[in-house]
């Protein structure tokens, strides 16, 4: 059983979800424990992704993408993440971080070298913001680029990186002019593997999300030529936080699909499960809770549809976006909180789904802007218009 939409899908929109749905309970539920377990990137996975046009979503066919609206990428995410949230990281990371804005903000020559290969799926990419000092304070860069002729020189680190040890294109951003400040001192390059100077190593243990792959970027160096600045010297700021808006409305989607997987689970368990004569879905205090996490979902998907639609219509988005992500990511914490509680005993083993989509949960709720840094987005918002 699941929770019925609000608001009607078009006849593609539902046949793209019912594509999704089929293929993530037959090709990644069933190896969502293993790739947790192992802390396992499924390559061989994102190759069917990007046979069903899953790696090109916001992409016209014209550069191999499938051209698909806010709707149906919010759509996408949901249904992968209720499988399998590593995996639908990495697949939101690749199209709304890296592919997306070489799309926006690139040139027709650098669509046309990138743009195919990413949207197609031959090509992983990635987004190289993220510092040890510069996180939620994006504008705290310390990563440096200077012009040498026509290249630009690139020293610095950048850590967190979903997707580093297998993505073949990456954007970097770097300070340009430091006395400019982060709005006019900071600017993006494409990056490919193998430049000399650039290292991609392994990142740490992590608590979820074990089987989407991170890493931290090395710039030693490393000679970019001026071809492949990303926008105009010194708007990097300003374009990465257009690229951000949206891949908080896919935060969004992934935390709405792993709370809403969770609550399937449970709904599932407590009509089956029988304690003192009855199933525990009929004792009170079980079906408040899932009261309380089908409201929770409803009210996130919403907030999420709101963002995708402004999105889509061109309208400004920004707080819509940030209200979706905080709502529905933290919605996610306490949804599969409860989850795992609804299971009892079972729900602490990893024989369950449900806790790793607990410990997934916790990631949607600090990547893309921690919750904190969402309501100084939508205080801001709201305080000044």
């Amino acid at each position: 059983m699941t929770i019925a939409e609000p608001l009607a899908f078009t006849e593609e929109q539902e046949m793209l979800r019912d594509t999704v749905r089929d293929f993530a309970r037959e090709e990644l539920l069933p190896q969502a424990v293993e790739i947790d377990r192992e802390a396992r990137f499924p390559r061989d996975t994102f190759e069917k992704i990007a046979e069903l046009g899953l790696l090109g979503m916001p992409i016209p066919e014209e550069y191999e993408g499938v051209g698909l609206d806010s709707i149906a990428a919010m759509i996408v995410v949901e249904e992968l993440a209720k499988a399998c949230g590593s995996t639908a990281l990495g697949v939101a990371a690749h199209n709304s971080l890296c592919l997306w804005p070489i799309y926006a903000f690139g040139t027709d020559e650098q669509r046309a070298k990138y743009v195919p290969d990413l949207a197609s799926g031959r090509k992983l990419g990635a987004f190289g913001l993220t510092e040890s000092g510069a996180g939620s304070d994006a504008g705290a860069t310390r990563t440096n680029a200077v012009q040498d002729g026509d290249h630009w020189v690139l020293n610095g680190t950048k850590c967190f990186i979903t997707n580093a040890n297998y993505a073949d294109t990456f954007i970097a951003t770097a300070v340009t002019d430091r006395e400019a400040g982060p709005k006019g001192g900071i600017t993006s390059f494409i990056l490919e593997r193998g430049m000399d100077g650039f290292g991609i190593h392994k990142g740490d243990e992590k608590l979820g999300m074990r089987g989407s792959d991170w890493g931290e970027l090395t710039f030693e160096d490393v000679r970019v030529p001026a071809s492949q600045v990303l926008g105009e010297v010194g708007h990097g700021f300003v374009n990465f936080m257009k690229t951000l808006d949206g891949g908080r409305v896919g935060i969004g989607a992934l935390a709405l699909g792993l709370a809403e997987g969770a609550y399937e689970m449970s709904l599932k368990y407590a009509q089956e499960r029988v304690a003192f004569g009855r199933p525990i879905a009929k004792k009170q205090a079980v079906a408040f809770m899932l009261a309380d996490m089908a409201t929770q979902i409803e009210a996130a998907r919403g907030l999420i549809r709101t963002a995708a639609l402004r999105k889509d219509a061109g309208l400004p988005y920004s707080k819509e976006a940030a209200m979706a992500k905080l709502f529905a990511s933290e919605a996610a914490m306490k949804v599969t909180y409860d989850a795992i509680q609804v299971h009892g005993g079972y729900g602490f083993t990893t024989e369950y789904h449900v806790e790793r989509m607990y410990r997934d949960a916790k990631l949607c709720t600090i990547g893309e802007g921690a919750s904190e840094i969402q309501r100084i987005v939508i205080s801001r918002e709201i305080l000044e218009h």
